[in-house]
């Protein structure tokens, strides 16, 4: 008794996991379900109306595929109130159930392919003396929009389709494809490339660079979460290693010093012509109330905000719907113009 009730239980659990695995199996179930009640009850309803003729499998699973897609001929029809409410029903369960199934398993996979089909993969022939940028988050967008404003070309590779549909959909150069696949570095123009930008994992990071090296004139930075990898990535070929946290960490030692410094003129340059400062927001300020992505806006600042101080914690992982409260400290990354215009809104 005992082991048959864990089989059942086992059975369930099984069948809820597939379930979550495959929502719709769900749909496909309902589906089935609803066109075999819609057969069964046609035959009934056939057999009430003195319609015995039609009451047959055939022409059954003919009137209500009829009915489900909408497009009834008119040559198998009920006369009955009872079976003209029944039809209504059908029609209008069938624009649901057809629509949702076109939606999700023809028109979407569709446009999936296509769009995948189309996910940039190659940079132009004529494309020379840009930057690579392998790897793509708020660090790297500060980066371009500084990039954009000196006129250098740049292109960004990313293997997340979501990722590259967005880029494209915001027009910035990309390409599609895993950064650390030769091929994918060739279609990137590393051999007229000035520069690579390795900006995934660490491991991601060693890898990319391993391949990229194999193109000799090309130089290579590499962006290190661990510091302590940094000897790695050196070893794999990297011309230099830099440490955005533990340049955070350095620039949070600082104000931990001299927690009143809020001048640009303290900032930190994590690159060239790009520095990172942490401002507080004031009373009365006009930023109170703006979302993050407002204030980063190129209208308002164009300074990116990387960080944000909240009851005492910090954050790395700003959201472009948080709100700049009377309590916020402000952790920007841009240019010297940039910090100094947000500066000003601060106060």
């Amino acid at each position: 008794m005992f082991n048959s009730g864990r089989k059942k239980i086992s059975l369930r659990a099984r069948f809820r996991k597939a379930i979550h695995r495959n929502p719709h199996i769900v749909y496909k179930i309902a589906a089935v379900f609803l066109l075999v009640l819609y057969i069964l009850t046609f035959e009934y309803l056939m057999v009430l109306e003195n319609q015995p003729e039609n009451a047959n499998l055939v022409t059954a699973i003919y009137w209500a595929t009829t009915t489900i897609a909408t497009v009834g001929y008119g040559d198998v029809v009920f006369t009955s109130w009872t079976g003209r409410i029944f039809t209504i029903i059908i029609q209008v369960l069938g624009i649901i159930l057809i629509s949702g199934f076109l939606v999700t398993y023809v028109v979407t996979p569709w446009m999936d392919r296509v769009i995948k089909f189309r996910l940039p993969r190659k940079v132009s022939s004529g494309m020379k003396d840009h930057i690579i940028i392998c790897g793509y988050n708020q660090l790297v967008e500060t980066l371009i929009d500084e990039l954009a404003e000196q006129d250098m070309l740049f292109v960004i590779v990313e293997d997340e389709e979501e990722l590259i549909r967005e880029l494209v959909y915001k027009n910035i150069p990309c390409i599609f494809g895993a950064p650390s696949d030769k091929q994918t570095l060739t279609n990137a123009g590393i051999e007229k490339a000035k520069l690579l930008i390795a900006n995934k994992s660490d491991e991601k990071n060693a890898n990319i660079v391993l391949t990229a090296r194999e193109f000799q004139n090309i130089n290579i930075i590499a962006v290190v979460e661990d510091r302590s990898n940094s000897k790695y990535l050196k070893y794999a070929g990297a011309d230099t290693v830099v440490s955005p946290k533990w340049m955070f960490g350095q620039f949070l030692g600082k104000k931990a010093i001299d927690r009143l410094v809020s001048r640009v003129t303290g900032a930190t340059e994590i690159f060239e012509g790009i520095h990172i400062i942490e401002f507080p927001v004031y009373l009365k300020s006009p930023l109170i109330g703006k979302t993050l992505k407002e204030v980063s806006s190129q209208q308002l600042t164009g300074a990116k905000i990387v960080g944000t101080w909240k009851s005492g914690t910090l954050s790395f992982d700003p959201k472009e719907e948080d709100v700049v409260r009377e309590n916020s400290v402000l952790l920007a990354v841009g240019t010297r113009e940039e910090l100094s215009k947000l500066k000003k809104l601060t106060h």
